[in-house]
């Protein structure tokens, strides 16, 4: 049995970690994880990250209801990122949106909107 991996938090105890959809393959978020999030990921087989604009732990859906339910958490070679293998209820992005990565840099929207947020965020 394999050792568990240790997770290089940096200085300010954060990782970014991808969400990556474990059917598809599509890319849906980037949030950044600390230990605890990571901890509680592991615990629940819920996706849990770490909000530095609000300085909190946050599981995703916990509001809107799409929760990510983690198949696997994968670390990178320097262990200094982590990938999520989920699987997505409704959208990923805030804005309703299935993939936060819904627009291209030339503006052109070339994802799906799987909900409306007003109705969700009221």
């Amino acid at each position: 049995m394999d050792d568990d991996v240790s997770v290089d938090f940096g200085e300010d105890g954060l990782v970014p970690a991808v969400a990556q959809d474990a059917g598809t393959g599509e890319v849906l978020m980037l949030a950044y994880v600390s230990p605890e999030a990571l901890e509680q990921t592991r615990e629940t087989g819920r996706a849990h990250y770490y909000s530095r604009s609000r300085d909190e732990l946050w599981e995703k859906g916990a509001t809107s209801g799409h929760v990510q339910t983690v198949e696997e958490v994968r670390v990178d070679c320097d262990a200094d990122t982590l990938l999520y293998l989920v699987d997505q209820e409704g959208g990923a992005c805030h804005t309703g949106h299935r993939s936060c990565f819904y627009r291209t840099v030339d503006g052109e929207t070339v994802g799906e909107q799987v909900f409306d947020p007003d109705t969700v965020y009221e």
